[in-house]
């Protein structure tokens, strides 16, 4: 059985296979999802990145998109289309309830190497588009810090990268996409055609229905490499100099210190860079040989060893200013050379926290959680601050908005952790900003009013039969919501 699409580009037809492998469907390697071992009793847990919090659920395999709804069959609970799970809170999980797992539908569907459209099923990871892209000179528009997440992921929570002022999200760049909801009506999805689910579902948390297939746009590159510039900063006000003398380069990203106090406050180093322009080799990259081989006690990370990193981290850039060509691997991404490296949090997982905050407020906002966080005496030292541009997202539940926007990630430390990311969430508050839900683990549901007015517009979208613990903790207590859809 077919789908016939018509693509905007050149008039061309593409067919989409719906129930049966694609004449281009590739055998691909990556690293397994982030589901825990199966114990012997009981239903097994699917966690997310952080590892916080755990819950069980019953795990079902998609691998064809004629599996979905019939998978969710005996699903008392609700049920969840999830993928890699490397989101880091609850926005995969869902306590007793059915998660659906998409990364057998990662077939490759339709490439345009004339206009960069590239077709594939929801299941597919950015680390095998990649692999596919690449050689033929093409890269993704968008990329967050890990390039082992699903198509299907990175609509859903329409995810952000270093060309945020130059690209906006993702979701810029989706064409289209194929939207199963759990009553079997299948919709497809384009800034024209139901446009009000293209937008529900583009940063909608997989609430809205199962992604089957979607189109993206691809960009060119000439050359895997990555014209790079680190520049070391020390102060806020450092960092947005380098932001403004930036606007033009693609890609734009900062590591800051906030262990640091005194003369070395918000210190750290601005990495800038744009793919190279002359052509260079252009082929696919190996797969990691390294993996973090078990978990850290709890007391390896703290404020002395992340303290002690991050100065060696900051000094080892031995100049003001460096000038390099590197590959774009880890330019982009630094952390997928070691496998599993959320075990270095020990056991007990890992909070991230990301707010932006409005430029209106944003340089005092900035100053002030940071304070905060080097006065709590926790540590973190995967510490990301960028600047978002004003590109629009079509999502109308997507994070990003003109602003400053800081990434933390600290151990949990049940007598600290939760006090001070409940502090932090009030104070992103008070200044105008909002919380990443892909990266939430604590949003109260007040703080979600606050930060999301739109949710309750939203909600009318939602699919009645899909929801996950993110959603319920935020959300489905509130009479008619939890049904929710259209």
């Amino acid at each position: 059985m077919l789908v016939s699409a018509l693509s905007t580009e050149g008039g061309r037809r593409i067919d989409y296979p719906v129930a049966m492998p694609s004449s281009v469907e590739l055998e691909f390697d990556s690293p397994p999802s982030n589901r825990a071992d199966q114990k012997p009793s009981g239903p097994p847990p699917f966690e997310s990145w952080g590892r916080y919090p755990s819950f069980p659920a019953e795990l079902k395999h998609l691998h064809w998109q004629t599996d979905f709804p019939r998978a969710m069959d005996g699903a008392h609970h609700g049920a969840l289309a999830v993928g890699m799970g490397r989101s880091y809170g609850d926005v995969c999980l869902l306590k007793d309830g059915m998660l659906l797992e998409t990364t057998g539908m990662n077939r490759l569907l339709a490439f345009d190497p004339v206009t960069g459209l590239l077709a594939a099923e929801a299941g597919i990871t950015l680390a095998q588009i990649l692999d596919f892209a690449v050689p033929r000179g093409y890269f993704l528009p968008v990329s967050p810090g890990t390039k082992y997440v699903t198509l299907g992921g990175a609509i859903a929570n329409d995810i952000h990268g270093k060309n945020h002022h130059h690209a906006g999200t993702f979701g810029c760049h989706v064409t289209q996409f194929d939207l199963v909801r759990s009553d079997g009506r299948r919709l497809r999805c384009t800034p024209e055609l139901n446009s009000d689910y293209f937008s529900a579902t583009i940063g909608g948390m997989g609430l809205t229905g199962l992604i089957t297939w979607a189109q993206i746009r691809l960009k060119p590159i000439v050359s895997r490499v990555i014209d790079y510039v680190g520049t070391q900063f020390h102060g806020i006000d450092e960092f947005l100099d380098l932001t403004r003398q930036s606007e033009s380069v693609e890609y734009t990203v900062s590591w800051v210190d906030v262990t640091s106090t005194g003369k070395n406050f918000c210190r750290g180093i601005f990495m800038q860079g744009d793919h190279a322009r002359t052509p260079g080799p252009l082929k696919p990259s190996g797969k990691p040989k390294l993996s973090f081989p078990f978990e850290l006690p709890g007391m390896a990370l703290n404020s002395v060893t992340v303290g002690a990193f991050n100065s060696l981290f900051f000094k080892k850039q031995m100049k003001k200013q460096v000038t390099m060509q590197q590959d774009y691997e880890p330019f982009f991404y630094p952390l997928d050379k070691v496998l599993h490296w959320n075990r270095m949090y020990g056991k007990g997982g890992l909070l991230q926290f990301q707010y932006v905050i409005p430029w209106a407020h944003a340089k005092e906002g900035t100053i002030a959680i940071l304070q905060e966080v080097a006065r709590s005496g926790l540590a973190s030292f995967l510490a990301v601050l960028k600047a978002f541009g004003d590109v629009p997202s079509p999502g109308a539940m997507s994070f990003p908005k003109p602003g400053i926007t800081l990434a933390l990630d600290f151990p949990i430390k049940h007598d600290k952790s939760f006090l001070l990311f409940d502090k932090l969430a009030e104070m992103t508050r008070e200044f105008g900003g909002r919380l990443y839900p892909a990266k939430d683990a604590r949003m109260t549901a007040a703080q979600f009013r606050a930060f999301y007015p739109q949710w309750e517009r939203f909600a009318v979208y939602k699919d009645p039969a899909l929801t996950s613990g993110f959603w319920e903790r935020v959300v489905g207590g509130q009479s008619g919501v939890r049904g929710g859809g259209r």
